[in-house]
């Protein structure tokens, strides 16, 4: 029951930031944008790995190390939020 709750956080955390790029509310390097995808995306990598779904692991992990990049570029170069 936790595992799906957990699940659905992450996975709504994804697709807001999904959604609010696609209606111009949040640039997709803002931090907002990044923050919701690194947590979301990590949320659903923590579940892959303890459920052993390799490929959703490798989507997710994928994903979050993708957006944990992008925020230590914003960080690296003093990006305004």
């Amino acid at each position: 029951m936790l595992g799906q709750i957990l699940q659905i956080v992450g996975a709504l955390l994804v697709l807001a930031a999904f959604g609010l790029a696609q209606f111009r509310v949040l640039e997709q390097r803002s931090t907002a944008y990044l923050l919701l995808n690194l947590v979301g995306a990590g949320i659903l990598a923590v579940e892959a790995y303890a459920k052993r779904q390799w490929g959703f692991l490798l989507l997710e992990g994928a994903w979050a190390l993708v957006s944990a990049s992008g925020l230590g570029r914003r960080s690296r170069d003093r990006i305004p939020v």
